[in-house]
């Protein structure tokens, strides 16, 4: 590709001759004939002249050497990240026997005439344990829990929830097995005497607990209508749920807490009774990426010799969250080799390697002369004729991984008893590699920071050295109450269409990430600081504007296209000013709002904005509207359920 070549010097013949003459008068008073007759200033000029040429040629030096000066300096192209989704394996019917999928299982997208397939790959191995039910109890969270599975095998059945229902309450159902990461069916027999609340939106709290804590689950759908009618109820386990001893009964337990109702939320004026309830399990849910892995691939035989090179047979490698194991087979049987990024602390007995993911090469450390002649080893050499295998490496990775939520269709791996697959939510944290034109421009940057964190810019980026599959960095200095504390702010890098509703889980970057920041940060920090490294609070914002279509305009072009608008003006990655993303603390404004409308082709005028701050989580809004909303210097903006309407 075609790079612009620095300009190392950017002075032109008369400004080297202007700059010797103030020289000059710096360092010889005496000299003071400057004329262009003076036999010294021919020589000036003289010397300008062959040091402007020398200049142009100085400026011409080749991307290939500007290349190379970044590779001595440890500067390599950053490789593709993965893509990640959550993809839950539903099966035709509940099976008595647990069923393994398998980690390598793969799940496509569906190939179309103009797109291919994209396919993913499971991480780890997902048991969809069978299970049924073992136990039922009510109480309460503060504990207190009552046996009542006499009572339900009679067909007497009982109170979901002690009269009158309170919040706190809770209906306790332990099944046979713990069920990490399942999806359980849960089929319930109520009666409709848990009057008073919305069936669509009841006020109730599913809850699965990991040894340490009572933690929230996903429910896929509720049939019972906030355990008002019979039904069938699928909620999605954690992935840490574990058995546990509750009402005096060892089993993987599951509960249902009522919770305290919003403002214009109903609540249960009698308690649901319920007279039966059965419960299975119907799927799971896997970590699956957009990488292929190659498995025990033989690389070549070692020489001897220090610095070796190879090249794999496929390229470029994707980050992965488990380092890549280099096995070494000697006549002594395998050896474990040690992934690492640079031999500078490597020693001759260290089993030491490195990768460039891009290039796919794989290489040993190289050996040294010293000023006496001495060679010194940076890393262990494998003995000659030594067998090199790296057991398991990853490729793929980049952009085209981030697909949309229920894309992931197509089972392309033959599994027993699984009917469908499905991703619930978008894949995120594809990056493409990195181009030579950033790496060209990070070189310098790399070199002021010396792997050490100063200043604020330094911390943003070494977090993006570590971790290039986030959309934005900001690291906060603390203030003067926190005089010690650097927050870094983290955004992943966002798929979906920044024209449109952002999915709140997106925004908070996977626990692998934050993990991965933390120990490559944690070593390069300035020795006091306390370094917080977490997402920015978010604030949601939702906009009823009202505007008036233009007369040659029409109000169902017009409408999407004024949402679209605002959607992207908030946009965390895309919005604000500079569409760079809305910056971080800035307040939101209605001018701002209607500066974004008034652009919008087809808008007359704007004739009212308001700005409501949303719970995202409950899908609520504020009652009042507001001109202004204020944000902290560690929150974020984003859009929440525009509304706008468009008159003629």
């Amino acid at each position: 590709m075609t790079l612009t070549a620095p300009n190392l010097d950017d002075r032109r013949f008369q400004q080297l001759v202007d700059d010797a003459k103030r020289m000059i008068q710096q360092r010889c008073p005496e000299w003071t004939d400057h004329n262009v007759s003076d036999p010294g200033v021919t020589l000036v000029e003289a010397f300008a002249t062959m040091v402007d040429q020398l200049m142009y040629r100085l400026n011409r030096v080749p991307e290939r050497n500007y290349l190379r000066f970044l590779d001595l300096i440890g500067v390599k192209l950053f490789a593709p990240a993965a893509a990640r989704a959550d993809v839950t394996f539903w099966l035709s019917a509940a099976q008595p026997e647990t069923i393994t999928v398998r980690a390598g299982t793969e799940v496509a997208t569906l190939r179309t005439e103009h797109d291919e397939a994209t396919g993913f790959s499971t991480v780890d191995d997902l048991p969809i344990v069978a299970t049924a039910l073992q136990t039922v109890a009510t109480g309460n969270v503060g504990g207190g829990a009552v046996d009542r599975t006499v009572e339900l095998q009679d067909g007497v059945g009982f109170d979901c929830f002690p009269e009158p229902p309170t919040p706190g309450s809770a209906l306790y159902l332990g099944l046979t097995e713990a069920a990490p990461s399942c999806a359980i069916l849960l089929r319930m027999d109520c009666e409709v005497e848990g009057i008073g609340v919305d069936p669509l939106d009841p006020p109730l709290r599913w809850e699965a607990w990991n040894g340490e804590d009572w933690v929230l689950c996903e429910v896929d759908r509720d049939g019972t209508g906030g355990l008002n009618r019979a039904g069938d109820i699928v909620l999605h386990i954690p992935r840490d749920h574990v058995p546990s001893v509750v009402a005096q009964q060892r089993a993987g337990w599951l509960r249902c807490v009522l919770t305290e109702p919003d403002v214009d939320q109903p609540f249960y004026s009698e308690s649901p009774k319920l007279r039966s309830v059965e419960a299975s399990t119907i799927g799971g849910t896997a970590t699956a990426e957009h990488a292929e892995a190659v498995l025990f691939e033989e690389i070549g035989r070692s020489d001897g010799s220090a610095g070796q090179r190879f090249v794999l047979e496929r390229r470029p490698i994707a980050l992965s969250a488990d380092p890549e194991v280099l096995r070494v087979g000697t006549d002594d049987g395998w050896q474990e080799w040690t992934l690492v990024d640079s031999f500078a602390a490597s020693t001759a007995d260290d089993h030491h390697f490195a990768l460039d993911r891009q290039t796919g090469q794989l290489l040993f450390g190289p050996a040294v002369r010293q000023p006496d002649g001495a060679l010194t080893s940076y890393g262990a050499v494998p003995p000659k004729g030594a067998v090199l295998r790296l057991d398991r490496y990853r490729i793929g990775g980049g952009s085209a991984g981030n697909v949309a939520a229920h894309a992931l269709r197509v089972l392309k791996s033959s599994l027993p008893f699984v009917s469908e697959v499905d991703n619930r939510r978008p894949a995120i944290g594809g990056v493409d590699g990195e181009q030579v034109a950033d790496a060209m421009q990070r070189g310098p940057l790399s070199l002021r920071t010396a792997s050490r964190a100063v200043t604020a810019e330094d911390y943003e980026l070494l977090a993006r050295e570590a971790t290039p599959e986030l959309g934005r960095v900001h690291c906060v200095p603390g203030d003067e109450s926190e005089p010690n504390v650097v927050r870094l702010l983290v955004i992943p890098r966002l798929s979906g269409d920044p024209e449109a509703q952002t999915d709140f889980g997106a925004l908070r970057p996977s626990d692998e990430v934050l993990q991965r920041l933390a120990e490559h940060l944690e070593p390069r920090r300035m020795l006091g600081a306390r370094l917080l490294i977490e997402p920015p609070y978010y604030r949601a914002v939702t906009v009823v504007a009202r505007l008036t279509a233009a007369a040659d305009a029409s109000s169902e072009r017009v409408r999407p296209a004024a949402l679209s608008a605002v959607y992207r003006l908030l946009h965390p990655q895309v919005g604000g000013p500079r569409e760079d993303g809305w910056p971080l603390g800035r307040a939101v404004q209605t001018g701002d709002i209607h500066a974004a409308l008034q652009r919008v082709r087809g808008v007359e005028s704007v004739e009212d904005v308001r700005l409501y701050l949303a719970d995202p989580v409950l899908g609520t809004r504020s009652e009042t509207p507001v001109e202004r909303i204020d944000l902290a210097r560690t929150e974020l903006v984003f859009s929440f359920e525009h509304q706008i309407q468009v008159r003629r």
